[in-house]
């Protein structure tokens, strides 16, 4: 009350009420809610949801911390429209996330950035779990080149599989198609000779004609595929043996984009302007 006027005030505090109404935001961002759903949950109107939403999306968090503690990491992209999309990368141990971006490729251009900016963060991995992207590769060695890197596992099988075809007529595929069956399996120093010995046995009876083989179709070719992809892989492909720490594959990684799809999804409506500050709001609330 004024002492002068009789007149009585009150303090409006803009950031508490802010504050308040966050949670509203964050099941928004977390749980996918539609508006309609959090105006019946909150006893808002639909418009206030639109506008409490509005106004976290216009302050997007710009909150990377240090880096320096983390060593096993797993890299990984998704696509969203055309060749521009997510990328990510985590810690293996804990599936947690490290830095994610958006709208961007799996190209040099946009990876050299995104692995500079963990580097600024003191960021010195031990190794780094990828899918076979080359660009990828060459930059993490470039930028730090004691690093192991890692093959996805579950990547060389799952190609390896696909360009062998399902059920295929040729000998040489039925082989090659067996020795990609095993690599989900190999989990003992002794498995991996085996397997080692297995496709150098293939590659001696079959490897070198269809490298020297002019034959083309789409069958063969996907056969050259898989072979190259196969040999190529093979040096990077068992450092998790040496070092039970290393993940063998990326699938934590791509859990991860499957449920931010989901949720990115349930919001049909978002504008084009706001998708990039939705990103950074789930990067930021969804650790794993």
């Amino acid at each position: 009350m004024c002492n002068s006027c009789g007149r009585t005030f009150g303090w409006r505090r803009p950031s508490v009420k802010h504050a308040r109404e966050s949670v509203w935001f964050r099941r928004w961002i977390v749980e996918g809610y539609a508006f309609r759903q959090l105006a019946f949950q909150s006893g808002h109107s639909i418009s206030t949801i639109r506008r409490i939403v509005r106004y976290w999306l216009l302050r997007p968090p710009d909150d990377m911390g240090e880096l320096s503690s983390y060593r096993y990491l797993i890299f990984d992209g998704t696509n969203l429209e055309g060749r521009r999309g997510l990328f990510a990368a985590t810690d293996g141990e804990r599936n947690y996330l490290l830095y994610g971006v958006c709208d961007v490729s799996e190209g040099p251009r946009d990876l050299l950035p995104f692995c500079l900016a963990l580097k600024e963060r003191g960021l010195v991995p031990r190794s780094a779990t990828v899918n076979g992207n080359p660009h990828l590769i060459r930059i993490l060695r470039m930028i730090w080149p004691e690093i192991m890197i890692q093959r996805c596992l579950v990547h060389i099988q799952r190609q390896g599989l696909s360009w062998c075809r399902l059920k295929p007529k040729r000998t040489d595929a039925k082989h090659l198609r067996k020795l990609f069956l095993q690599v989900g399996r190999i989990s003992t120093f002794d498995h991996r000779d085996r397997f080692l010995e297995r496709v150098a046995e293939w590659e001696s009876r079959y490897g070198t004609h269809i490298a020297a083989s002019p034959e083309t179709g789409w069958v063969f070719s996907d056969l050259k595929r898989a072979r190259s992809m196969l040999l190529v892989g093979l040096p990077n492909m068992f450092h998790y043996l040496e070092d039970p720490k290393i993940p063998r594959t990326t699938n934590s990684l791509e859990g991860y984009f499957s449920r931010l799809k989901q949720k990115y999804r349930q919001h049909p409506g978002l504008v084009k302007s706001h998708r990039s500050a939705y990103f950074k709001w789930y990067f930021h609330l969804c650790r794993r």
